[in-house]
């Protein structure tokens, strides 16, 4: 390979000057040649089983429903091998199409390496794997790559390939820290939480808590947050309840031990391990808001190569853990008796970003609250500069229909004129679960008519089945013409699967 510097700006620059006059190949379905190379490389803090990391990077899956497109061809690299079951099913998913004819313009990659590192960095180390991508790249000007977290190393792969890179620049990840998407909410004039942020010690964390406590004496817990925790990892509540009075000489040291008993939202990670890696990339703390009625929507936009900010959804985020802080799935759309206030703020937000040149998906999570019957509130708490939990069931449903989010009325609609909701997650554990395989789920699936029904577009779709056999766990997205029938659909699927394991471990 030829030396160069993944970092030189110009170099790069000149290369993501191909993604506008591709974008309107990519922004839509057509008829245009087109490569699009997906390595759905995961690069966060928690450390993954091998399987795991698998299944997160098959979460893209969906992707292949873009093979819709008669001229389109896809290089889709994991690093293990695909379960063909797994690939069959997606490809069977769409409508339309001769399986065939999409299956020989679909090309499987792999490093063949079952470790917890980042999938770009396997591919980065093998020169011939390189090669053999970019020979599958027909048209270097009508090709590009769909990253997951846009890292670093996911450029360099970018300009080893000479190919764009749809999503945002390493070099702006620092605004989706949580430290400058503060910063950004202060700067729009959007509310956000009462917090201190550039933390980068117990210490200071001590310090930012009783200078809250100074400000609101009424304050009964805060959050803390490493600046690049993913999806609410890094999160650590403190209630304030059992300390001194504000100013007491005792304060800081009460402080310094609430802290040491922090619960970590990351299994067996300890608090030592917690404020060191606090102090590798910095954090914030800010209010814990808590209310009669408390809620976690999200809103997901993108910005385009032309510089355009597009509202695409909203969700009402579904959180878990013993935290209460982990994303564990989503119900689309979001409540409409907020979601055009979300959309607003996270709007301004979006066009900040674009005047700062940034490209890409994003999203914005807020908590909305209100007592008794008092108006909603929203208030901002993160910037998430990259694809998330909400993107690959949001983006099936509209593969899928062909249909539309419309922002002013919070709905989305399907060409047959019937609004689309759907509830989904990647956490779907069940007792047992592990004792079935990726085709056992299909098979039970469609015995019990559980699957998605093109003509009518409503049913389940699963993904992330390749971690059944170690965790026992899968994705799945469960669509219906009414938010009711979406969470009934879902509820059918856990209980059928719970029923068949049963009856087969007895």
């Amino acid at each position: 390979m030829t030396d160069f510097d993944p970092r030189d700006q110009a170099a790069y620059a000149a290369i993501q000057s191909k993604l506008i006059p591709l974008w309107k190949s990519i922004e839509r379905l057509s008829n245009d040649e087109q490569t699009i190379v997906v390595v759905p490389s995961v690069d966060i803090d928690v450390e993954m089983t091998a399987s795991e990391m698998q299944a997160y990077e098959e979460r893209y899956l969906f992707l292949l429903l873009l093979l819709r497109q008669p001229r389109a061809r896809m290089v889709y690299v994991t690093g293990q091998a695909i379960n063909p079951d797994i690939v069959d099913y997606y490809l069977d998913l769409m409508p339309g199409v001769l399986t065939s004819h999409a299956r020989s313009r679909l090309f499987l990659l792999s490093p063949i390496e079952a470790t917890w590192r980042p999938l770009t960095n396997k591919i980065l180390e093998r020169p011939k794997l390189i090669d053999r991508i970019s020979s599958l790249i027909t048209d270097k000007d009508r090709a590009h790559l769909v990253p997951f977290m846009t890292t670093w190393a996911d450029r360099e792969l970018a300009m080893r390939l000479g190919i764009p890179m749809y999503g945002a620049d390493p070099a702006d990840a620092h605004f989706g820290t949580k430290t400058e998407g503060r910063q950004i909410f202060a700067e729009v004039g959007i509310p956000h939480p009462a917090g201190r942020e550039g933390l980068s010690s117990k210490e200071d964390v001590a310090v930012a808590i009783a200078s809250l406590r100074a400000a609101n004496r009424d304050i009964a817990a805060v959050v803390i947050k490493h600046d690049e925790g993913v999806p609410g990892f890094g999160n650590a509540t403190v209630r304030l309840s059992s300390l001194p009075e504000q100013g007491d000489a005792s304060e800081h040291d009460e402080i310094m031990a609430e802290l040491d008993a922090l619960k970590i939202a990351v299994p067996g990670e300890s608090t030592a391990e917690y404020f060191e890696v606090l102090e590798q990339e910095g954090g914030i703390v800010e209010e814990l808001t808590e209310a009669d009625d408390l809620r976690s929507p999200s809103v997901q936009l993108r910005i385009t190569p032309l510089g355009d900010v597009e509202l695409l959804s909203t969700h009402d985020q579904i959180l878990g853990g013993e935290s209460g802080q982990l994303f564990i799935g989503s119900r689309f759309p979001a409540d409409p008796a907020y979601a055009t206030l979300i959309s607003t703020h996270a709007s301004a937000v979006g066009a900040r970003l674009a005047e700062r040149g940034v490209i890409g998906r994003f999203a914005i999570d807020f908590v909305v609250f209100r007592n008794g019957n008092s108006p909603w509130e929203a208030q901002a708490i993160e910037l998430n500069l990259r694809k998330g939990g909400t993107t690959h069931p949001f983006l099936t449903l509209q593969f899928l229909t062909d249909g539309n989010y419309d922002a002013g009325t919070a709905t989305f609609q399907a060409p047959s004129g019937l609004q689309k909701f759907y509830v989904a997650s990647d956490h779907v554990a069940i007792d047992g679960l592990r004792t079935l395989t990726p085709r056992d789920v299909l098979d039970i699936a469609l015995i019990h008519g559980l699957h998605f029904d093109q003509a009518r577009q409503v049913g389940s779709v699963f993904h992330m089945l390749s971690i059944l056999p170690e965790h026992g766990q899968l994705g799945l997205t469960s669509v219906g013409d009414s938010p009711a029938e979406a969470q009934q659909r879902y509820e059918e699927v856990v209980a059928v699967l719970t029923s068949e394991v049963s009856a087969t471990t007895k």
